[in-house]
């Protein structure tokens, strides 16, 4: 992912978040619907969360060190994996317990044309904001990638991130809506509690999708299936390596990916004629994979005996 384009769309999210959830507090302030201080709170902890993206990326960028070696990479998974906490407890927690206050005390609402107005401008807004995340992650998504798949295999955590958050914030303000609108044509206050339940509960499943995607690049996430396929290709294909014992790949970070693999090459091959055909290999595998940044290519004797599929890979997830 070009880190300009993540950056651009986390911007946007958050200039868009601050204005919308200063609307969203005078609404509230002035109406009293639980809905709107519900969406208020969701735009402040997504406020943060941007802002917790940008930390994380510029800690990343920290130059590798001798206690870590492969640099920093993985700083930016620590935050993505921060704010999908976030959401859950600030957003989705308070909007529940709100929800169930308003329900358990329920109050008539005011100025409704108020709230009714701003959930209108923030639809707008956010809207925006996710044209934005949706045309940086056109620039990456590959072909005919489907936008869940994209979600779950994306390495870098930003846009993903800002996509389900701008997504999640578009139907909160149309349950929100559903909630006011509802209590401003029956009378009844009770709809806006269910629309604060609504959007709580939103909260709360993206934050446990973000969770468990953010969870496995902590865990550490190896080459896609068609990156681990080109980068088999390119070493099968050299005339001098007689075959692919076994290969691992990690995701050191979203931009860095290392490849480590045990080759076999000839009995009777001179060793400087090996060394020349590692360099060639390393080159050709950074020219068919651009984030192969770290390789480790380790060769070996062939033997009729080595059982390893040339294909083997023991996938090391990586984290970014």
């Amino acid at each position: 992912m070009s880190a300009s384009g993540g950056n651009r769309a986390i911007i946007a999210a958050f200039l868009a978040n601050m204005g919308i959830a200063l609307a969203k507090f005078i609404a509230w302030a002035l109406s009293g619907s639980a809905s709107m201080l519900a969406e208020a709170i969701h735009s402040v902890a997504d406020s943060g969360n941007q802002l917790l993206l940008l930390v994380g990326g510029r800690q990343a960028k920290r130059k590798a060190d001798s206690q870590h070696p492969f640099g920093y990479g993985r700083e930016r998974y620590i935050y993505a994996f921060l704010v999908s906490i976030i959401l859950f407890s600030v957003g989705g927690l308070f909007s529940i317990y709100e929800g169930v206050e308003k329900i358990t005390h329920p109050h008539q609402l005011e100025n409704l044309w108020i709230p009714l107005t701003v959930l209108g401008i923030a639809i707008v807004l956010e809207s925006f904001s996710l044209r934005t995340a949706v045309k940086e992650s056109n620039h990456i998504r590959e072909k005919d990638q489907s936008w869940v798949s994209f979600v779950r295999h994306a390495k870098a955590p930003e846009l993903p991130v800002v996509l389900l958050e701008d997504v999640g914030a578009l139907i909160g303000l149309v349950f929100a809506l559903f909630g006011v609108g509802l209590s401003a044509i029956t009378g009844n206050p009770i709809f806006d509690a269910i629309g604060t339940l609504m959007i709580g509960s939103l909260l709360i499943i993206i934050a446990i999708v973000l969770g468990i995607e953010t969870k496995s690049l902590l865990v550490g996430e190896g080459a896609t299936d068609a990156d681990h396929r080109r980068i088999v290709d390119v070493i099968e294909s050299a005339p001098t390596v007689e075959k692919l014992i076994h290969i691992k790949t990690l995701y050191l970070g979203p931009d860095e990916l290392l490849v480590a693999a045990k080759l076999g090459f000839a009995s009777d091959r001179p060793l400087a004629a090996v060394a020349a055909d590692i360099d060639t290999l390393e080159s050709r595998i950074r020219e068919a994979i651009p984030t192969a940044r770290v390789i480790y290519l380790e060769p070996d004797v062939y033997r009729a005996s080595d059982s390893n599929p040339p294909t083997e890979e023991f996938v090391i997830r990586s984290v970014d």
